[in-house]
């Protein structure tokens, strides 16, 4: 999966030097849509005949899974998708694309899925929708993750993007209080009044930490501690790859070290 490596360029300011830059393909566009679009298709240059592929969710990575379904249809590809969510297994159904669970399909192969934020290490803030808990579980079960992003979720630090947590239904009330005694900014449940639900019958609190999270495992580690929480928003050292596209072009990263290096 690793194609000839070109000199790294500047990604940020490494802080473990983990990037190596494997991949430019440059054509300007003009919108978020075509930057996610391109970034989506990109992302199959990681699927190989006969993989079990996770799925994520999102508003990118949807452009991925309509790829792979046209690779089945056009190409014969073979493969095994395990979605994410509910509006994945339905848009993947809808193209045709072979579906299982993790129970049945783990190990897999590889995850593809977007990010809300990346850092130079390669640690993401995912859950803006909605999935977080399910796509970390696919995400764990899989032997590397690609992350399709534009660059805009590209940070120095994560936490500008408020961090999601999923909670139970009758948990929520007390968890954001205890959050709140160490999150600098407001712990809001989405959907306020009308809240929303997760495929697990949850709740989500948005975390506002802003840009501090400068030690992500040990902030999901202090989390997870307060009972309660089912999942954090952190993926710590699960993302081998990003495809990230920026008005220029895509660029593909690989994380030195990586399961993908």
């Amino acid at each position: 999966m690793n194609p000839s490596v070109p000199n790294r360029p500047c990604f940020l300011a490494s802080k473990s030097e983990s990037i190596i830059h494997i991949l430019s393909h440059r054509r300007y566009m003009n919108t978020v849509e075509e930057l996610k679009r391109e970034a989506g298709k990109t992302a199959c240059s990681f699927v190989r005949d006969g993989m079990k592929i996770g799925l994520g969710t999102g508003s990118t990575i949807k452009y991925t899974v309509i790829e792979i379904g046209r690779m089945i249809s056009e190409e014969g590809l073979e493969v095994i998708g395990v979605p994410t969510s509910e509006a994945t297994k339905e848009l993947a159904e809808s193209l045709g694309i072979p579906l299982s669970t993790i129970e049945k399909a783990s190990p897999l192969d590889i995850t593809i899925d977007g990010a809300d934020e990346f850092d130079p290490d390669f640690q993401l803030i995912k859950g803006g929708g909605g999935a977080l808990t399910r796509e970390k579980r696919v995400a764990a079960k899989s032997e590397a993750m690609v992350v399709v992003a534009d660059d805009r979720k590209q940070v120095t630090t994560l936490g500008a993007f408020d961090l999601p947590l999923e909670v139970g239904k009758n948990d929520w009330q007390r968890v954001s209080a205890e959050l709140q005694e160490f999150c600098p900014g407001q712990v809001n449940l989405r959907g306020g009044n009308s809240p929303y639900v997760t495929d697990n019958d949850g709740y989500i609190l948005d975390c506002q930490f802003g840009s501090t999270i400068t030690d992500p495992a040990s902030l999901e580690n202090q989390i997870k501690s307060i009972e309660g929480v089912v999942e954090v928003g952190l993926f710590i050292d699960m993302c081998d790859a990003v495809v990230m596209a920026s008005p220029s072009g895509v660029s593909t990263f690989l994380k030195q070290g990586g399961r993908l290096d």
